[in-house]
C-alpha cells in the first residue's frame, strides 16, 4: 500500500520540476536578450523558478529512492520463501471437513468395505449452481444424455423491420439435432391484431447453409406489396436455412422429399412461438424464387401432405427428377403448383412448359398435379419484374389455401 502512495507525489514533483525548469530557462533567455540590447532585467523570477526546480528535483530523488527500497524489500521477502497470504490460500485449497470423533455409536468400517464418496455440502452445491454460467453446465447435460449434440433452446430475437414488418431469428434443432438458423418474417398486420392467426409461406433457399432472404433481398417487400394492393391476405413467412449436407439443396429435396428444411421440429417451434394457423396443407404453402424455385416445386409435388400449394418463380427444372418425385409421393390430394416466369424470359417459360408436360405424362400423383403457368408479367427492370412475379405467386397461394380464421 506504501508504494502507490509514494508514486503519486513522485509524479507530481517531477511534473512541477519540469514546469519550473522550463520557466527558468525561458526567463534566462529573456535576460540574455535584454543584455544584448543593454536593457535592465529582473533576475528574481528566474532565480525563484530555478530554486523551485531544484527543490522538485530533490523531492523526486528522495521519493525514487523510497519506492526503489520498497520494491527491493518486497522482492526480497518473496524470494526468502515466504509466500503471500493469497498464494498460501491458493496452494492450500479447500480444507476437507473434519471427521466426526469416534463415539460409542459410530461403527468402525469393515476392512473390505469400499470408501464412500464425499458428499458436498449444501452451501457448496447451491453456490456452484447459482454462480456457474450456462456454458459450464452444458457439458454435464451432454454427458448425461450421451455423446450426441447438446439440446438446442430456441429463442427468437428481432433482427430488423423489413417491409414494415419484423424479422425474427433463432437457432432451431435440425433432424440431426444440430442447430440451424431459422428466420420468421411477421407482416405489419401481425402487431395490429393480437388475436388473429396467420397462414404460413415457407421460403426455400438454393444455397447450402443460406436463407432465402439473403439470396433474394427484396422478397419481403414483394410479399408485403401483394397485401397492400389487396391481392393477398397477410402471411407469416418462415425462412429456414438450407441443409448443409450438400451444395445443391434443391437436388436433395427432389431425391429425398423427407429432407425438406421445415421438418416436424421446426413446425412445432414456429407454431409454439407465433400465432400461425396449424401446420398442414390447409394453411401452409411453399415458395421458391429463381435458384430456389426447384426446391419449392419438389416440395409441393412430393409433400402435398405438408403444403396446400407451391409456387416456383423464374426457375430451371430437372423434369425427370421432379416427375419421379411426384410419382413416388403418397396418395392423397392432388399437388397444386404455379410456375411463374416473365413474358420476356423465354428460357424460363420453356422450362415451365416442359415440366408441365412431363408431369402430365407421369404416373401417380405427378399425373394428378394441377400445374398452372403465369407468363404475362413484364416491366422495365429485372428488379421490378421479380417483384411482380413474387406478387403473382403470393396471390396464387392466398387464393389456393384456406381462408384465415
Amino acid at each position: 500500500m506504501l508504494r502507490p502512495l509514494l508514486v503519486v507525489p513522485l509524479l507530481a514533483a517531477a511534473a512541477g520540476g519540469v514546469w519550473l525548469s522550463r520557466g527558468a530557462l525561458l526567463r534566462w533567455r529573456d535576460l540574455r536578450s535584454a543584455q544584448t540590447y543593454e536593457l535592465a532585467g529582473d533576475q528574481r523570477p528566474m532565480l525563484l523558478r530555478a530554486v523551485g526546480a531544484m527543490l522538485c528535483g530533490l523531492c523526486v530523488t528522495v521519493l525514487t529512492v523510497l519506492v526503489a527500497v520498497g520494491a527491493l524489500g518486497t522482492r526480497g521477502a518473496g524470494g526468502a520463501g515466504e509466500p503471500s497470504v493469497e498464494e498460501a490460500r491458493a496452494e492450500a485449497g479447500p480444507r476437507p471437513a473434519a471427521a466426526p470423533p469416534d463415539g460409542p455409536g459410530t461403527p468402525a468400517p469393515s476392512p473390505g468395505a469400499p470408501a464412500s464418496a464425499p458428499v458436498p455440502s449444501a452451501s457448496a452445491s447451491s453456490g456452484a449452481s447459482a454462480g456457474a454460467p450456462a456454458s459450464a453446465s452444458a457439458p454435464v447435460a451432454a454427458t448425461a444424455s450421451g455423446n450426441g449434440p447438446a439440446p438446442v433452446v430456441s429463442h427468437f430475437d428481432s433482427i430488423g423491420h423489413p417491409a414494415g414488418g419484423e424479422l425474427m431469428e433463432s437457432a432451431v434443432a435440425g433432424p440431426d439435432g444440430r442447430p440451424r438458423t431459422v428466420r420468421v418474417w411477421l407482416p405489419e398486420q401481425y402487431a395490429q391484431d393480437p388475436k388473429a392467426r396467420f397462414p404460413v409461406i415457407v421460403l426455400h433457399a438454393a444455397g447450402a447453409r443460406k436463407t432465402a432472404d439473403t439470396e433474394v433481398p427484396d422478397v419481403f417487400d414483394s410479399i408485403a406489396s401483394a397485401v397492400t394492393l389487396g391481392r393477398s391476405r397477410p402471411f407469416v413467412v418462415v425462412v429456414p436455412q438450407a441443409p448443409s449436407g450438400t451444395e445443391h439443396p434443391c437436388e436433395l429435396v427432389t431425391a429425398a422429399p423427407q429432407a425438406v428444411s421445415d421438418d416436424a421440429s421446426l413446425r412445432t417451434v414456429v407454431a409454439a412461438a407465433f400465432r400461425t394457423l396449424p401446420p398442414g396443407p390447409a394453411n401452409w404453402g411453399v415458395l421458391g424464387v429463381e435458384a430456389g424455385a426447384p426446391c419449392a416445386a419438389a416440395a409441393g409435388l412430393a409433400r402435398a401432405d405438408l403444403y396446400g400449394a407451391a409456387a416456383a418463380v423464374s426457375g430451371r427444372y430437372d423434369n425427370t427428377a421432379l416427375t419421379a418425385a411426384g410419382a413416388e409421393a403418397p396418395a392423397g390430394a392432388a399437388p397444386k403448383l404455379l410456375l411463374a416466369a416473365a413474358k420476356a424470359d423465354s428460357p424460363g417459360l420453356d422450362a415451365a412448359r416442359k415440366l408441365q408436360g412431363a408431369l402430365r405424362g407421369g404416373a401417380g400423383q405427378a399425373a394428378k398435379a394441377d400445374v398452372r403457368i403465369s407468363d404475362i408479367v413484364e416491366d422495365y427492370t429485372p428488379e421490378r419484374v421479380r417483384t411482380r412475379l413474387v406478387r403473382v405467386a403470393v396471390q396464387y397461394l392466398a387464393e389456393t389455401l384456406a381462408q384465415p380464421s
